[in-house]
C-alpha cells in the first residue's frame, strides 16, 4: 500500500525495524556496496574524547535541543544501516517506517579560522596520535573545542536533508545520523578532520615551520582524560557520567 506523503506511517517495532535493516544491508552488501552501519553497546553513543566531544556539541545548541531525543533512540537501536562520512559530508541510511536516504552537509572550517587553530597550537602537539586519542594538555583541547573557533560546526554550518515525509527542520533520522557521526568518531577520529576539510598533520608540521615553541600557561599542563565532567564544563552544559558496563550472568 502506498502511502500519501501528508500519512502517518504505521508504527513498525524496533524489532521489525532490525529484520527491515539487515535484510536492506544484505541487499546492499551482495550488490558490492560497502555498507558501514552504526553499532552503539550499551546506553553510551560514544566512549572516547572526540566521540563525546562531539555529542556535547551538538547538545550544547539551543537550536537543537528539543530534536535530538528521538535520534539518540534510533541510533541506540541500530536504525543508522550506513553512514559514510566524506570531505564536507555525510551520507547515510536510516531505517524508519521505510529506508530513508539522509545527507548532513557540513561547512569547511574557514581558512582564516584553522591559521588561528594552528598558530595557537603550534609547538604544543608533539603527535597526531596523541591528537586522534584526546590526550592533551588542557589548553590545547579547549583551544581545538572551542565552540566559536575550534573544530565544532555549528547550527548555521550544518544543512541536512531526509527522504522521510516529515516536515520538521531536523527529524529523528536526521538526529540519528548527527550522533551516528560521533559514534563513528570513536572509532575513527580522523574523520572528524576530513568532515571539516583541514588536514590534522598540519597541526604537527605548523610547530617546525618557524613558530616559536610557546610556554604552557599556568595550569596547562593537565591531560585531558575522556571523562564527561570536563566535557561538560568544555561546552557549558551538564553532561550524564557514562553508566559503568557490567557484566551479565550467563544463563
Amino acid at each position: 500500500m502506498a502511502w500519501g506523503y501528508f500519512e502517518w506511517r504505521p508504527y513498525i517495532s524496533v524489532a521489525e525495524r532490525r529484520r527491515m535493516a539487515a535484510r536492506h544491508v544484505d541487499k546492499l552488501r551482495r550488490k558490492g556496496r560497502a555498507v558501514a552501519p552504526i553499532v552503539v553497546e550499551g546506553r553510551a553513543i560514544a566512549k572516547t574524547f572526540w566521540g563525546k566531544a562531539w555529542c556535547a556539541n551538538l547538545e550544547a545548541y539551543s537550536d537543537y535541543a528539543n530534536r535530538l531525543p528521538r535520534g539518540r533512540t534510533y541510533v541506540r537501536n541500530g536504525s543508522v544501516i550506513d553512514l559514510q562520512i566524506e570531505p564536507g559530508a555525510v551520507r547515510a541510511l536510516v531505517c524508519g517506517s521505510e529506508i530513508y536516504e539522509t545527507d548532513v552537509d557540513i561547512a569547511a572550517v574557514t581558512a582564516r579560522r584553522w591559521r588561528a587553530i594552528a598558530a595557537d597550537c603550534a609547538g604544543r602537539i608533539d603527535s597526531v596520535v596523541e591528537l586522534l586519542a584526546g590526550k592533551l594538555a588542557q589548553g590545547v583541547m579547549d583551544r581545538l573545542c572551542s565552540r566559536e573557533r575550534g573544530l565544532f560546526p555549528a547550527p548555521s554550518d550544518i544543512d541536512f536533508t531526509c527522504s522521510c515525509p516529515d516536515s520538521a527542520r531536523m527529524c529523528k533520522h536526521v538526529a540519528a545520523v548527527l550522533y551516528g557521526i560521533g559514534a563513528r568518531l570513536d572509532e575513527r577520529p580522523e574523520l572528524l578532520f576530513l568532515l571539516r576539510k583541514v588536514d590534522e598533520k598540519e597541526l604537527i608540521a605548523r610547530a617546525g615551520e618557524g613558530l616559536s615553541r610557546r610556554p604552557a600557561p599556568a595550569g596547562d599542563v593537565r591531560v585531558l582524560g575522556d571523562d564527561d565532567t570536563n566535557l561538560g564544563a568544555m561546552f557549558g552544559i551538564d553532561i550524564q557520567p557514562s553508566p559503568k558496563r557490567t557484566k551479565r550472568a550467563r544463563r
